[in-house]
């Protein structure tokens, strides 16, 4: 008996797991942003100017391009300029 209550045990927590994972990836592709337009980065451009030549708001920029490293940016980087977040 102690076999059978292993197996529901090991079985129900599968399940478990199962349905973290797909609750995840269901919330990431309902979170997917929107974008009309995009701009390749220019050497020299930060998150920060590249957000004041589109006249946009540091926060709205971010929230539009939600995967941006700005430390990290490198020339020819798309963003997104124009667009709305989910």
């Amino acid at each position: 008996m102690a076999k059978t209550s292993n197996k529901t045990t090991m079985f129900l927590s599968m399940v478990l797991i199962l349905s973290l994972i797909l609750g995840v990836v269901v919330k990431k592709a309902e979170s997917a942003v929107n974008c009309d337009a995009v701009v390749g980065v220019q050497s020299g451009e930060t998150c920060f100017s590249i957000a004041k030549a589109f006249s946009l708001s540091t926060e709205f920029f971010l929230s539009i391009n939600p995967n941006v490293n700005c430390k990290a940016l490198f020339v020819g980087q798309w963003l997104c300029v124009s667009g709305s977040p989910n």
